[in-house]
């Protein structure tokens, strides 16, 4: 059984940075398709980046194309996503996501089947 744990989460201004990272336990993450996705409070879950397992692959949201960079180590078994220039639009609670059945990128968070507890970022206007 994979867990996942996410960690950098915290309170900065607008204009700020935060860098989240995502540690995997249990096995190694192999070839699963890693994401974030976050929440709002009142909103649903939306996609914000993933990168497939040798990480030639990547794909960001709209919203954040420019800001927000996802990287892995997978000798670290670790996902990481940096994120600069925040804004008080991204304040929610993000979650990191494993994908087991395919090593396709996919957007939807019903196609990841290992999900952490999240980190709240908040960003400060």
């Amino acid at each position: 059984q994979l867990q996942l744990v996410e960690s950098g989460g915290g309170l900065v201004q607008a204009g700020g940075s935060l860098r989240l990272s995502c540690a995997a336990s249990g096995r190694t993450l192999s070839r699963n398709v890693m994401g974030w996705f976050r929440q709002a409070p009142g909103k649903e879950r939306e996609f914000v980046a993933a990168i497939a397992w040798s990480g030639s692959s990547i794909y960001y949201a709209d919203s954040v194309k420019g800001r927000f960079t996802i990287s892995r180590d997978n000798a670290k078994n670790t996902v990481y996503l940096q994120m600069n220039s925040l804004k008080p639009e991204d304040t929610a609670v993000y979650y990191c996501a494993a994908r087991e059945r395919g090593v396709i990128i996919t957007t939807s968070p019903r196609e990841y089947d290992y999900w952490g507890q999240g980190t709240q970022v908040t960003v400060s206007s």
